[in-house]
């Protein structure tokens, strides 16, 4: 340990520990913009400099070691001149159309120009010309807002292993672009809106499809069917003033319903449904000689990055489509004729924590009789838009619950929100299926949790089961790597493309910290030690589905409703 002076007082620090975690720790708060947790410094905005005694310059503390003795001035005139000085200076090629950005009251640089007093303009001059790049089915691209921090090029790189995006240029003229200057929809973007979730400013944001279900909503010669995921109802409130991780599924269920929706489902009926066919699948390639490892499909994020850099192992999807498409597909077939609805006045709209779900919806694979399963994908963030419009206070809202058919869901299809949710799932199912008993203890300890990968060892009928849980792309890709190389001792991969699952998807609220995450995933478990229904082949009206339609799980009819097929895609890089 070594001490440092702090703005006049002791504090102590491990040796070689960079300064602004232990500024941090020690209660000052010191503004970034550039700065990523648990990634190298990059040092790229100068945001966080202060003044270090004996230092000719002012040092920025995420890139400058502690060391013995130290005395550090962190809020010194000369430290706030120079942050205030470099917020003037973005502020000055930055459009000043705050009142209709969607990140007002959002961003980090308004905070920032609130923060140290920024009142008037001194510097100006021609700002720079850049035209939103629309391309792509879920993100908007806006690089007139972009204050090149480089976060979104860090997360797409170096935790995604994607790289879609970089700087281009230099000097004045630098900017962040893709390969050719071409659009994200000609890039190796994966659509999953990581980048979103770490950019201070509006320079990205999902597609909105606010102003298509709105219509929707308001055609009184359409159905509007609406689904939710599992990982929506313990995030959904952090944006509506709640406390991060609490579950709010009942009262979100009932503003759906005040917002106009004529049919409120659950995802987490279609998660048990994907489980059913997902496990069949499994045990039916382990038990035939199929290929192996088997792996999940219910990211669209990782679909498109297995077409685009691992094509030669795509016979290793499952070829379940997710609970999105699913559902949708079965609200257009058996809901319709149930309900003796003409399947193209049904609007189905799913909410989601995902952007790259918008890109899903949209694939032409994702169709039956020329119509697509899913209409429009609304993120978590657009559904708090819409109901903060409709003026939707839910702490005043009686809990409701979601309709039938689709509307009961068991807590397997729940654990879907968080990574290792749908492995525990499948294995509670595949273990049923080969066994004919349930597991011993339902809870898969090895799978659960925020590391980016788990790997297990399973016993099922003295065949040696190996599993294996990653999220995010970067960790997936060494994980493909591996399995390329000729690793054979796995039998089923999760893949989720998002740190942590779904609960950290791109459609997610901004900026939100490891606790919140964790508090998050902390309530579907609750949810999983609380509830009675645990296992998908459990599900009372998955059985009612397959009796009255499906006929059986991996069956002809399931197989061209609920299964799909993925081609290779040529991407610049």
């Amino acid at each position: 340990m070594v001490n440092i002076e702090v703005n006049g007082r002791t504090v102590q620090a491990e040796q070689g520990e960079m300064l602004l975690p232990v500024l941090r720790r020690a209660g000052v708060k010191i503004p970034t913009l550039c700065h990523m947790e648990g990634l190298l410094p990059s040092g790229a905005c100068r945001m966080c400099v202060v003044e270090v005694e004996g230092a000719p310059n002012l040092t920025p503390s995420c890139a400058f070691p502690v060391s013995e003795g130290m005395k550090i001035k962190t809020h010194s005139p000369r430290a706030v001149r120079a942050r205030k000085t470099i917020v003037e200076l973005l502020l000055a090629d930055h459009p000043d159309d705050c009142l209709y950005c969607v990140r007002n009251n959002n961003c980090q640089l308004q905070d920032l120009a609130e923060e140290l007093g920024v009142r008037q303009r001194r510097y100006a001059g021609e700002k720079s010309k850049w035209k939103p790049d629309v391309s792509s089915p879920s993100l908007v691209r806006d690089p007139a807002k972009c204050i090149l921090c480089g976060k979104c090029v860090r997360v797409c790189e170096e935790i995604q292993g994607v790289a879609a995006i970089d700087f281009v240029g230099r000097g004045s003229n630098t900017r962040i672009g893709t390969a050719f200057e071409e659009g994200l929809n000609l890039s190796s973007c994966v659509y999953c809106g990581q980048c979103i979730n770490v950019c201070p400013t509006g320079a990205l944001r999902e597609q909105s499809h606010l102003k298509e279900v709105i219509d929707a909503i308001n055609d009184p010669e359409r159905m509007v069917v609406v689904q939710h995921a599992p990982a929506v109802s313990v995030t959904l409130g952090e944006l509506l003033g709640l406390p991060a991780g609490m579950d709010v599924a009942g009262v979100m269920t009932a503003a759906l319903r005040r917002l106009g929706f004529d049919r409120v489902f659950d995802t987490g009926f279609s998660a048990d449904l994907t489980i059913m066919e997902e496990a069949s699948e499994l045990v039916h390639r382990i038990q035939n000689g199929g290929k192996l490892p088997m792996m999940t499909s219910c990211s669209p994020g990782w679909i498109k990055f297995v077409e685009s850099f691992y094509p030669d192992l795509m016979p290793n999807l499952s070829t379940c489509k997710s609970p999105q498409q699913m559902l949708g597909a079965v609200v257009k077939s058996y809901f319709a004729q149930r309900e003796g609805i003409d399947p193209k006045k049904i609007f189905s709209v799913s909410i989601m924590p995902c952007t790259a779900k918008k890109f899903e919806a949209g694939r032409p694979e994702m169709t039956q009789h020329g119509l697509p399963d899913i209409d429009a994908v609304l993120t978590t963030r657009e559904l708090a838009r819409l109901i903060r419009m409709r003026g939707i206070d839910l702490a005043a809202l009686e809990p409701d619950t979601a309709d039938t058919p689709f509307g009961e869901r068991t807590t397997a299809g729940k654990l879907f929100g968080a990574s290792g949710g749908v492995m525990e799932a499948a294995i509670r199912t595949a273990y049923w299926m080969i066994t004919g008993k349930e597991l011993g203890n339902l809870k898969v300890e090895a799978v659960r949790g925020l590391d980016g990968v788990k790997e297990a060892r399973l016993d099922i009928n003295g065949l040696n089961v190996g599993v294996a849980v990653v999220s995010s792309l970067g960790n997936a890709r060494k994980l493909m790597d591996e399995v390329r190389a000729g690793r054979s001792d796995l039998h089923f991969i999760e893949v989720m493309t998002c740190p942590g699952g779904c609960i950290a998807g791109g459609g997610q609220p901004i900026g939100a910290e490891r606790d919140a995450i964790r508090a998050r995933m902390k309530a579907l478990y609750a949810i999983d030690d609380t509830e009675a229904v645990r296992t998908s082949h459990a599900n009372a009206a998955v059985k009612r589905l397959y009796d009255e339609f499906l006929v059986k799980p991996l069956g002809e009819k399931s197989h061209h409703l609920l299964h799909t097929h993925y081609t290779a895609r040529k991407v610049l890089v």
